[in-house]
């Protein structure tokens, strides 16, 4: 889902390290990496709710596998500033056997939560394309020839 979306400043540096841990545990060579190292990350989470606090990136990866984020509609939300969790839970469903976790992180840490959920919408729906530089960008004044060349080489 390409959904064009920018991340709000209050959670880009926390963004900036789930997209980079995210990015550098997807191995083309060993598929199983990441899955394997959210599995471990949601399995510490199961054990003690509290074991990421402080670390919003860690508890996103921890979760992501047991939340489901409605990110169509939740994008319909103004998120340039924070929102309460209030507006972000109906756009949230929970794995069965996460359930008891969330609700604890919920009840302790409900700011991190709303936060770590946002982080995963936010990477479900950013598109790493890069942009060209505007001085690049190719205006093909051929555009009208049935054989213009489009950037390739004759």
């Amino acid at each position: 889902m390409n959904i064009e979306t920018s991340i709000p400043a209050y959670i880009a540096d926390d963004f900036s390290m789930y997209l980079e841990n995210m990015e550098s545990l997807s191995d083309p060579e060993n598929p199983d990496f990441l899955a394997n190292y959210l599995k471990v990350l949601s399995a510490q989470l199961a054990s003690s709710s509290k074991v990421f606090d402080g670390m919003v990136d860690q508890l996103a990866m921890a979760i992501t596998r047991s939340v489901r984020i409605d990110s169509k509609n939740l994008a319909k939300i103004d998120l340039a500033q924070p929102p309460l969790w209030e507006n972000i839970k109906p756009y949230v469903a929970v794995h069965a056997d996460a359930r008891a976790t969330v609700t604890e992180l919920m009840n302790h840490s409900e700011h991190e939560l709303k936060t770590a959920v946002l982080l995963i919408h936010f990477y479900n729906t950013y598109d790493a394309t890069p942009l060209p530089p505007e001085d690049e960008v190719d205006t093909n004044d051929d555009a009208t020839d049935s054989y213009a060349t489009y950037g390739y080489d004759e």
